[in-house]
């Protein structure tokens, strides 16, 4: 959110480098809505826009989606800077901007930024599963996609939200075999929605590290890590 042309023009350079797309606010009202109906993995506010910047970061806060999001605060003095990070910014860009300090302040953001999409990246992938319930005949069906909270699936089984069940499953190219404890959030005809209840520290590793390989940075923007000058 800035209406500083030459400011927007550098940071949409960087951005670029690091194969990240920039939406446009010019104007509060219209940031809001964006907050409110998108997902977001940062969210940037010029200090110049006085008591709007304010305005667009407690929005933030208060999103659903959103209030993880990592924020860059572009400010012009000390005082902003001080004033931002209490308002909730996780990193502040000063003027005067160049190349050099956008490009740094994104490389310490990106690995957040990563991680904030890993966590609502649902991935396509059909595989078998079988669903354990207590005292009940094991059912089997398939998943439709997976996150690191949980997964859909398609079965023909009985099953409603709030029932505790067991997935067992393996995922394409790992070996290793997932029992997840799991409740069930919502059910339309032969789909389901669950959520992983219960995790142990090996299990949700290896489920991050299935993840995070189909979320691949470009080789574009890992050369970018080695080039840039450490601080």
């Amino acid at each position: 959110m800035s209406n500083d042309a030459i400011a927007i023009e550098q940071l949409s350079e960087s951005m670029q480098r690091f194969a990240l797309f920039l939406e446009l606010c010019p104007e509060v009202s219209s940031a809001l809505e964006l907050l409110n109906r998108a997902k977001f993995e940062a969210v940037i506010v010029d200090f110049r826009l006085g008591s709007q910047a304010g305005a667009v970061l407690e929005g933030v806060r208060h999103s659903a989606s959103n209030k993880r999001a990592v924020i860059f605060a572009v400010n012009d003095s000390e005082v902003e800077a001080t004033g931002a990070f209490k308002a909730g910014s996780t990193f502040v860009l000063r003027r005067p901007l160049s190349a050099a300090s956008i490009d740094h302040s994104l490389k310490a953001a990106y690995g957040l930024m990563i991680r904030e999409r890993r966590r609502y990246f649902r991935c396509p992938v059909e595989v078998p599963v079988a669903i354990i319930r207590a005292a009940m005949q094991t059912v089997h069906g398939h998943t439709v996609n997976v996150s690191e909270g949980g997964m859909s699936i398609t079965t023909a089984a009985s099953l409603g939200p709030g029932d505790p069940i067991q997935l067992q499953f393996t995922l394409p190219g790992d070996e290793f075999q997932f029992v997840l404890e799991s409740t069930v959030r919502w059910a339309k005809e032969q789909r389901i929605g669950m959520q992983f209840t219960s995790f142990f520290m090996h299990r949700t590793s290896n489920l991050k590290e299935w993840l995070s390989r189909r979320l691949a940075i470009p080789e574009s923007v890992r050369d970018k890590f080695s080039h840039l000058p450490q601080e």
